[in-house]
């Protein structure tokens, strides 16, 4: 994000919540290396963070502004944010990428957090945080990601407000369906005119776009889509990301061609009670678990390899909680979430459906907007 993106006051609103975790925890500092964890202090958002050449850092006292250590290719755009304390080098770097120039802002804080738990990853080399150890004899290192997680899960109305943009507009697209497929398109055809067509809704971009199509199921969800025709009989289904101002959706929808055969239909209706069972209790105070198990009594299959229904939704595609049995993460308003039941057809062929929400006190709040109660039928009668 850029200060464009989203005022000052949402960053300053973000820094104190943290701050009162931070002191709460007796955490003098966080240390920061990745995109969203970045992005969500600074509203520093680029595509550049693509490139692994570069390392990022970002320093979150709990008692200043943040402090950002970045590569001096992107200090403009970093000046363009709310940061003032921004330092920089001329990086790549033969010896030093940074990590002295880390290491010295770093000295006078004693305990310093760091992402180190599931979901996190660390986006600099493992041979630098060595280096930054080493250079640390003093500042001790701890996991602060209960911290992170709890700050970032709950989305502010600004965050939802994109957020709902963005599902609108896959919404629109997905609406266009009866005119962007047809019997006889490569499936790689399909997908790119469902590309196109999220753009021209008014997306920015679609880093993520997976589904599958085959004789009444797919056998999975992520393969790349090839030249295989869509033929009758076929249920295709497309899961977008697409994304505004950095933001995610992250829902599918399923189409079947000229017909479907009996058991596509009813796993359809299947999936769609059990959104239907999720929904009605995804409230404040329910927890992650609650929802698997509400979702798992509709259906009556064990969950398999997919091993969850729904996830998190924000900056990532994914972001935690899990809709599983063991997450015992409880509802807040202000979440957003999907809910991705899935199912086994028969053996090789499988039906997901997802839809995005938010929970409110009350009744949740539709993001996505709802699939048909039946299978829709592309070219072709009932």
């Amino acid at each position: 994000m850029t200060e464009q993106d989203f005022p000052p006051e949402e960053f300053a609103e973000r820094l104190e919540r943290a701050q009162r975790a931070m002191r709460n925890v007796q955490i003098d500092a966080l240390l920061l290396t990745t995109e969203a964890d970045v992005r969500y202090f600074t509203g520093f958002r680029t595509l550049f963070w693509q490139s692994p050449t570069r390392p990022w850092f970002l320093i979150v006292p709990a008692n200043d502004r943040p402090i950002a250590i970045i590569p001096e290719i992107g200090a403009a755009l970093m000046a363009a944010t709310w940061v003032d304390d921004i330092r920089s080098w001329s990086s790549p770097h033969a010896t030093d990428d940074g990590i002295g120039m880390l290491a010295d802002a770093l000295r006078p804080f004693s305990r310093v957090g760091m992402p180190m738990g599931r979901e996190s990853s660390l986006r600099m080399p493992l041979i630098d945080l060595k280096r930054l150890e080493s250079a640390l004899d003093t500042v001790e290192l701890l996991d602060c990601t209960p911290l992170m997680r709890d700050l970032r899960v709950v989305k502010s109305e600004r965050e939802i407000a994109i957020l709902r943009a963005i599902c609108g507009i896959a919404s629109d697209a997905f609406d266009h369906a009866p005119d962007l497929f047809h019997i006889g398109q490569p499936l790689s055809e399909a997908f790119r005119a469902f590309r196109i067509d999220l753009l021209r809704c008014g997306a920015d971009d679609v880093p993520y776009l997976v589904g599958g199509a085959g004789q009444g199921g797919y056998p999975d969800v992520i393969s790349p889509p090839g030249p295989t025709p869509l033929l009758a009989g076929d249920v295709l289904m497309l899961d977008t990301g697409a994304t505004l101002q950095g933001y995610h959706c992250d829902f599918d929808r399923n189409y079947a061609f000229d017909h479907a055969d009996d058991a596509a239909r009813a796993a359809y209706r299947t999936l769609h009670r059990a959104t239907d069972a999720a929904l009605a209790i995804a409230r404040p105070g329910v927890t992650c678990a609650e929802l698997h198990a509400a979702m798992q009594a509709v259906i009556g299959q064990d969950t398999g390899d997919v091993g969850r229904y729904g996830h998190g939704l924000g900056m990532q595609l994914t972001e935690h909680p899990s809709i599983i049995g063991f997450d015992q993460t409880v509802m807040q308003p202000g979440m957003v979430m999907t809910l991705e039941p899935s199912m086994q057809i028969a053996e090789g062929r499988i039906m997901a459906h997802e839809e995005n929400m938010v929970i409110r006190d009350g009744a949740p709040e539709l993001l996505s907007r709802r699939a048909s109660p039946e299978l829709p039928i592309i070219g072709g009668g009932a």
